[in-house]
C-alpha cells in the first residue's frame, strides 16, 4: 500500500478536484463490471487510476482475434484466454493499491443463479446489456442499494444511464456562486465592526487597507438613513450609491489618490442589493417530503435539511446559515484576519443551532443525538446554499408502456435540438427488441440490410405507440423524428463496439461514477446519449 505522501502525490489532481474526503469515498468504492468489452474497460481504467478501494469483473467470454482491434487492454498472448482473467491483469498493473479479481460467468447468468452476489459492491457499471438485462441487474441494485451506471457503445452511438433511486448532494460545485456577505443586512458584530471603522480620522496608508466589506456596509447604513431604510432599486440609484464610494476617495494636491480597495467596492457594490438567493433547486429540496417527517431510518441529509428548515423559520430569520467564507479583498492583513474572524464566528454560531435543531430531531426520532457528527453539520451548513436531490426513475418504470413518459420522448423527437439523439435513443431500444425477436441484432449480415431497417422501423413504432408517443402523418413508414438516414446507420453499424465511441463513453461514465461514489457534483439524472456523428450529447428523462 502506499504510504500517506505516496497517496498524497499519486491522486494529486483527483484531491484538488474533490478533495482528501472525496478520495477517502473513491478508496472505498468496490466496483463490479459487467462485460470486459472496450467500452467497460475504459470506464474501469479510469476508476483505478483514480484510486477505487477495488473491481471484480464478470464476463464469460474468451478473447478473440477481434477484440484486439478495439481493446487496448486486451493482448494477442490472451486470445482463448478468458477475457476477465486478461482485463483484469491488464488493470491491476496500472495502480498496484487497487485489488482486482474476476467471475468467469456472463452477467444474465450470474444475475440469475445469484443475484446476492451483487450486494457487496458499492457500484456496479453494467455495460453492452441489451434491455431485459438492464432491467433485471437494475432491479437487483436498487433491491440491494447499489449504485449502478448503465453504459452502451452501439456503433457511433453511446449511451450512459446512472440509475440510483435518490442521490442526494451536499458539495454540487455549481460552476459561478455568489459571495454570502450579508453587507445589506449585516448582523450586530458585523454592523459593530463596520461602525468602528472610522475613515475621516484615518491616515492614507491606512484608508486605502480598510476591506471593501466594511466600506460596502457603512456606504449602505448611510444610504439606508437617507433614503427612508431602502436599498438602491433603480439603476439611477445605484449609481448615485457607486458615486457616494467615490466620493470617499482621498485626494493629495486635487489629484486622486490610487485606492484599490474603493475600487473594489463598486464593482462589488450589486453585493448589497443584490444578495444571493435561495434557488429552485434548493427550495425543492427544502419543500421534499422526505424533509418533512422524520424516522429512525431517516438518512442525515435529510434530517439536516429539517433541521435547516427550522434554522431557516428561527435564527436564520429566512435566512441560510452563514457559509463563513470571504473573498480576497485589498486590506491590511490585520484587517483582513479581524473581517475573517467575524464571519466565521457567524458560521460557527449558526451551524451549532442547525446541529441543536438535528440532534433535536434525531432524539425524537428515536436516534442517538450523538450518532451525527458535529463535522458533517458543519460541512452541510457550508454548502447549504447549492444543495441538490437527483431521483432516477428505474429502468423498469422507463420501458413500461403504462410508466414510460411518452409526452416527453415526442417532445424530444420535434424539438430540432434533440430529435437526432431522442431518435437514437429510441432505435437502440427498437435494436434490443429486433435481438429479442431474431436473436441477432440488425445489419448482422450485409445480404439482408433493407429488410432489417424495415424491422427495425416497425419495432421503433411499436415503441411510440405503446408509450402513446407516435404520431406524424405523412406517408413515411419512419416514426416522427426519424430519419431512414439514422434507421441505416444503426443497421450498418450491426451493434459494433467502436474503440474511439467506447473511449468517450468510458471517459463520462467514469466522472458519472465519481459523482456518484463521492457525492459530488450533480449527476445526470436519465439517459445521457451520445452521437459521435455529430459530436452532440443530450439528456433524458423518459
Amino acid at each position: 500500500m502506499a504510504t500517506a505522501p505516496d497517496r498524497a502525490q499519486r491522486y494529486d489532481r483527483g484531491i484538488r478536484v474533490w478533495g482528501a474526503h472525496g478520495q477517502e469515498a473513491l478508496e472505498a468504492a468496490r466496483v463490479c463490471l459487467l462485460n470486459a468489452g472496450p467500452t467497460g474497460t475504459e470506464a474501469l481504467k479510469n476508476m483505478v487510476l483514480g484510486g477505487i478501494h477495488s473491481f471484480t469483473i464478470v464476463d464469460g467470454a474468451k478473447v478473440e482475434p477481434a477484440d484486439l482491434g478495439n481493446n487496448f487492454l486486451l493482448t494477442a498472448d490472451g486470445v482463448s484466454a478468458p477475457r476477465a482473467q486478461c482485463a483484469t491483469e491488464c488493470l491491476k498493473e496500472l495502480n498496484e493499491s487497487v485489488a482486482g479479481s474476476y467471475v468467469e460467468e456472463t452477467p444474465r447468468s450470474l444475475m440469475n443463479s445469484n443475484p446476492d452476489f451483487f450486494k457487496q459492491f458499492t457500484l456496479v457499471i453494467a455495460t453492452q446489456l441489451g434491455e431485459a438485462d438492464a432491467v433485471t441487474i437494475d432491479n437487483i441494485c436498487r433491491q440491494h442499494g447499489v449504485r449502478l451506471l448503465l453504459l452502451r457503445s452501439y456503433g457511433l452511438l453511446g449511451y450512459v444511464r446512472p440509475s440510483v433511486p435518490e442521490q442526494c448532494v451536499v458539495e454540487s460545485k455549481p460552476d459561478s456562486k455568489v459571495d454570502d456577505l450579508r453587507l445589506g443586512n449585516p448582523w450586530p458584530e458585523l454592523a459593530a465592526y463596520a461602525a468602528s471603522v472610522e475613515l475621516a480620522g484615518m491616515e492614507d496608508v491606512a484608508h486605502s487597507h480598510v476591506p471593501y466589506a466594511a466600506l460596502l456596509i457603512k456606504a449602505a447604513k448611510q444610504w439606508a438613513e437617507s433614503h427612508g431604510g431602502g436599498m438602491p432599486g433603480t439603476y439611477t440609484e445605484r449609481s448615485a450609491f457607486k458615486d457616494l464610494l467615490r466620493g470617499w476617495q482621498r485626494h493629495i494636491d486635487g489629484f486622486p489618490l490610487e485606492e484599490e480597495n474603493l475600487t473594489e467596492a463598486v464593482s462589488n457594490a450589486h453585493k448589497v442589493w443584490a444578495p444571493p438567493t435561495v434557488g429552485s433547486d434548493l427550495r425543492a429540496v427544502l419543500q421534499d417530503a422526505a424533509a418533512a417527517s422524520i424516522t429512525r431510518q431517516s438518512p442525515n441529509f435529510w434530517v439536516l435539511v429539517a433541521a435547516l428548515n427550522r434554522f431557516i423559520a428561527q435564527e436564520g430569520q429566512g435566512q441560510l446559515p452563514l457559509e463563513g467564507s470571504i473573498p480576497d479583498m485589498h486590506a491590511s492583513t490585520q484587517a483582513y484576519l479581524d473581517l475573517q474572524r467575524i464571519y466565521h464566528a457567524k458560521a460557527e454560531a449558526d451551524a451549532a443551532a442547525v446541529e441543536a435543531h438535528a440532534r433535536a430531531l434525531l432524539e425524537a426520532a428515536g436516534r442517538d443525538p450523538a450518532s451525527l457528527p458535529a463535522s458533517e453539520v458543519r460541512h452541510f451548513c457550508k454548502h447549504a446554499r447549492y444543495l441538490r436531490i437527483v431521483r432516477c426513475r428505474s429502468l423498469e418504470e422507463e420501458t413500461e408502456p403504462d410508466s414510460c413518459r411518452g409526452e416527453a420522448l415526442r417532445g424530444a423527437l420535434a424539438a430540432e435540438d434533440t430529435a437526432a439523439n431522442a431518435a437514437l435513443y429510441l432505435l437502440l431500444r427498437a435494436a434490443d427488441r429486433f435481438h429479442a425477436t431474431y436473436q441477432r441484432y440488425p445489419g448482422t449480415f450485409d445480404s439482408e440490410l433493407e429488410e432489417d431497417a424495415a424491422l427495425l422501423k416497425s419495432q421503433a413504432n411499436a415503441i411510440l405507440s405503446e408509450c402513446g408517443a407516435a404520431g406524424g402523418g405523412g406517408g413515411s413508414s419512419a416514426p416522427a423524428g426519424v430519419s431512414d438516414d439514422l434507421v441505416g446507420e444503426m443497421c450498418r453499424c450491426a451493434a459494433g463496439e467502436l474503440h474511439v465511441v467506447a473511449a468517450v463513453v468510458g471517459a463520462i461514465a467514469a466522472q458519472e461514477a465519481i459523482k456518484l461514489l463521492t457525492g459530488q457534483f450533480v449527476p445526470v439524472g436519465g439517459a445521457l446519449i451520445y452521437n459521435a456523428m455529430q459530436c452532440t450529447t443530450s439528456v433524458f428523462a423518459f
